[in-house]
């Protein structure tokens, strides 16, 4: 099953347009294991327990691993999620971006190392960073498109005077993504919540790709709006363009005490209802 078919599946059997992400910080753990980096592995897993039935995707970044030397944890984490919930993707979030040979050593890192269903690039490169991901035919490719931190205006809002129209980068990048780069159907987008009007042009420009859209919950992005700008359905209701609202720190720590993993739940259940509402409403 590839990384698109995984993701549609997901979001069928649970009934789901909530992404988890797996941002672990030792600092804000609970009780005695605040402070506590060998303990990553046993907090995102209780993580992932609490929340398994409840999302279509789960989104590790990688940072938070290796600035605590924790990538051998990652590895247990990626192995573990694979066995316990193998109904959920796993998009590896690494915004990686470079060229040749070392794409395609990052490629094996996310693909091989840590088995990852899909991971995230930056595209500023261009095609020849992203073509090493795609050799692996069953994997998906997310490319940051329109990012939701307010520095994106310096470069993704900037008009692109030789194309014709003078789209703005994000949504040149938007179309190409749509047509000649995504050659075997594997590409997504990184669209954030904060900017729903631009949620809605992205998908004017690429109608069927999957949009990763972080910023809903501690960022304070708009659940109903992202969810109207972002998925589209058919007559039927069948999604055509699926999204991917991820939500981190409100869920990961709902809770200081040891109730996390239910307080965990408890959020991810309520963002999952709050989306639900906001696609059938």
């Amino acid at each position: 099953m590839n990384f698109i078919s995984h993701l549609a599946r997901a979001t069928r059997l649970h009934d789901s347009l909530l992404c988890v992400g797996l941002d672990p910080e030792p600092s804000k753990f609970p009780g005695a294991w605040k402070g506590d980096a060998g303990r990553i592995f046993e907090f995102c897993c209780a993580i992932v327990d609490a929340t398994k039935d409840v999302v279509c995707a789960f989104k590790p970044q990688i940072a938070y691993f290796a600035a605590h030397r924790a990538e051998a944890q990652l590895e247990e984490l990626m192995a573990y999620m694979k066995r316990t919930a193998p109904d959920v993707p796993v998009i590896l979030d690494a915004k990686r971006g470079d060229i040749g040979s070392t794409a395609e050593q990052y490629a094996r890192e996310a693909f091989e190392r840590y088995q990852a269903d899909a991971v995230t690039l930056s595209p500023f490169m261009g095609f020849d960073t992203i073509e090493p991901y795609l050799r692996w035919p069953d994997k998906g490719v997310i490319l940051l498109c329109r990012t939701s931190n307010p520095g994106g205006n310096d470069w993704q809002m900037q008009r692109l005077a030789d194309v014709p129209g003078q789209p703005r980068l994000f949504e040149r990048l938007a179309e190409l993504a749509q047509t000649e780069w995504n050659r075997n159907g594997q590409i997504g987008l990184v669209v954030g919540a904060t900017y729903p009007e631009e949620i809605a042009k992205v998908r004017a420009l690429a109608p069927t790709l999957p949009l990763l859209i972080p910023g809903v919950g501690a960022q304070g992005g708009d659940a109903e709006a992202t969810v109207r700008a972002g998925l589209s359905t058919d007559a039927s209701g069948q999604i055509t363009g699926p999204i991917v609202v991820n939500s981190s720190r409100a869920v990961l720590y709902a809770s200081s005490g040891a109730d996390f993993a239910a307080a965990a739940r408890r959020v991810a259940l309520a963002t999952r209802a709050q989306l639900n509402a906001a696609r059938r409403g």
